[in-house]
């Protein structure tokens, strides 16, 4: 299959009949660039399931306001309609993490928290952005599974039996990447330019050109967690960290011993919150 097909395909899997009814509404309203963050309050507020999910993510580990939002309302002025659009879609796809990779949503979550922690001691404006980007990272990984359910499942037990890396025996079936088919779904959503780029760029951060900080950031988020061990994301192995991310970040050894004491502790709360 030429790449052109490969991509409508994916770009279409909201037609899909094995995907999540929430998530099938929800692009409904996302998918609209007037949309309002009166319009997405509404149609979280008409879901008591979803309702109960926000509220417990957003009063976690992963955007910093522990046991303090007690309304959908306060989490839409506090965080923005972009951070909300992204936190929507990772809650409403984490049953579907679930099916696609047993500890995926939980690596999802680990990468979210780590990112958070390395966005403010970077002092960047909006470190929920980059968080609610380290939450998706990996939601190519939920296309392709969804998609080729029986093919994602031989890319698997290749990476794994080979000892390789995920998104390296996805290249060799697919011709592509998880951070390709993230992309192209996040674009074809009508996600913010930034949140794309750093989805498409989360392996390869030398190439990013506009979130240059923000793509390190979720690259050394997304081997933290993996040399962690918090949640599972394919991978049995934990690849380098690329050069041009330590050049872009900068960090010391004690802001990275700092770093990383935070996320210890962040992520054994975020434990709790898993359950």
């Amino acid at each position: 299959m030429d790449i052109q097909a490969l991509r409508s395909q994916i770009e279409r899997i909201d037609t899909l009949p094995t995907i999540p009814s929430v998530l099938k509404k929800l692009l409904g309203v996302i998918e609209n660039p007037k949309v309002s963050l009166n319009d997405i309050g509404h149609f979280i507020t008409n879901d008591p399931v979803l309702t109960s999910r926000v509220l417990k993510v957003v009063n976690s580990p992963v955007y910093g306001f522990p046991g303090r939002i007690s309304s959908v309302s306060q989490a839409l002025i506090l965080l923005g309609l972009n951070v909300v659009r992204g936190m929507l879609l990772g809650v409403s796809v984490f049953e579907a993490m679930q099916k696609a990779m047993v500890g995926l949503w939980e690596h999802s979550v680990g990468c979210a928290v780590a990112a958070r922690i390395i966005a403010k001691k970077k002092g960047l404006k909006e470190p929920e952005e980059v968080s609610v980007a380290a939450l998706l990272h990996d939601i190519g990984k939920v296309v392709l599974s969804l998609k080729f359910s029986e093919e994602y499942e031989k890319v698997l037990t290749s990476a794994e039996s080979s000892g390789g890396f995920v998104y390296e025996a996805e290249k060799a079936h697919f011709t592509i990447t998880h951070a390709d088919a993230g992309a192209w779904v996040a674009r074809r959503w009508n996600f913010p330019r930034n949140l794309v780029e750093i989805i498409e760029y989360h392996h390869k951060p030398h190439l990013s050109k506009d979130t240059s900080m923000q793509t390190a950031i979720v690259h050394l988020s997304d081997l933290l967690v993996k040399a962690k061990g918090f949640g599972f994301a394919g991978d049995n192995l934990v690849p380098a960290v690329n050069p041009s991310a330590w050049q872009i970040l900068d960090l010391s050894e004690s802001d990275l011993k700092e770093i990383l004491r935070e996320m210890d502790d962040a992520l054994s709360q975020a434990e709790d919150f898993l359950i």
